[in-house]
C-alpha cells in the first residue's frame, strides 16, 4: 500500500495566488500601489502636483485597507496573513521608493542626491523589517516615525515649492527626507494613528484638501 505524500496533500490544499486578489482589503491596498505608480511616473516627468495627489492617496488607501480589514468578520488568519505580508511590500514602494525618486526627479537626477535616496530606502527598508520582527511598542506604540507619517508631511512641506526658489526648495527636500528617514529608524516612540477612528475622519478631509489644492495647481 502506497503512503500519502504529506508535502503533495500540503500542496494540493494550497489556494491559487491570485485567489488573495478577490479579498477587499487587499484589493484597497492594490489601489493604494496603483496610486503609488502614479506618483512614480509623474515624479519621472516632474509634474510634481499629480504626484502628491498621488502620494497622499496611498496613504489614504493604505489606512482604508487595515480598517476594512478590521471589520471583516469572515477573514480568515492566513488572509490576515497574506494581507500583512503585502502591506510590507507596498509599504517600501510607497514609502521608500516613491519619496526617493521624488528627491531625485527634484534634484535633476544629480549623483550627489543619490545619498539622500538611498538613506531615504535604506532606512524604510530597515525600519519595516524592525517593525515586522517586534511590532508595535508595547502594543499601542511605534518605535520611530511611521513611514506612512514620510508622505502626508511631504506633501505639505511640497506647498513651498510655489513661493520659494528652486534652489532653496532642493535643499529643503532634501533635508526634509533625509531627516524623516532619521526619525523613521530612531528611538522614539509614537502614537499609532491609524488605529483611531477621530484620525480616519482627519486623514480623508486632509486627503480631499490636498487634492483639491494641487488638482487646481494644476489648472
Amino acid at each position: 500500500m502506497l503512503e500519502e505524500n504529506p508535502t503533495s496533500n500540503k500542496e494540493s490544499q494550497q489556494p491559487i495566488i491570485l485567489s488573495y486578489v478577490k479579498d477587499i482589503p487587499n484589493l484597497l491596498s492594490l489601489a493604494g500601489l496603483a496610486c503609488t505608480l502614479l506618483a512614480i511616473y509623474y515624479s519621472i516627468l516632474g509634474i510634481y502636483h499629480i504626484t502628491m495627489i498621488g502620494m497622499v492617496w496611498a496613504v489614504a488607501f493604505d489606512w482604508a485597507d487595515g480598517l476594512v480589514a478590521r471589520k471583516l468578520k469572515e477573514r480568515t488568519a492566513t488572509h490576515a496573513k497574506f494581507g500583512g505580508q503585502l502591506d510590507v511590500l507596498i509599504d517600501i514602494v510607497s514609502y521608500g521608493v516613491t519619496p526617493a525618486i521624488l528627491l531625485l526627479s527634484y534634484g535633476k537626477f544629480d549623483p550627489i542626491f543619490l545619498v539622500g535616496a538611498f538613506i531615504m530606502i535604506a532606512a524604510a527598508a530597515i525600519r519595516l523589517s524592525y517593525f515586522s520582527t517586534y511590532g508595535l511598542a508595547g502594543g499601542t506604540k511605534y518605535t520611530g516615525l511611521a513611514l506612512d507619517n514620510n508622505s502626508l508631511i511631504l506633501v505639505s512641506i511640497f506647498l513651498l515649492e510655489s513661493i520659494v526658489s528652486n534652489e532653496a526648495f532642493t535643499i529643503i527636500l532634501y533635508i526634509s527626507g533625509v531627516g524623516l528617514a532619521i526619525l523613521n529608524v530612531s528611538g522614539i516612540k509614537t502614537p499609532k494613528l491609524s488605529g483611531n477612528p477621530r484620525n480616519v475622519y482627519l486623514l480623508a478631509a486632509y486627503t480631499l484638501g490636498i487634492t483639491a489644492i494641487y488638482g487646481f495647481m494644476l489648472i
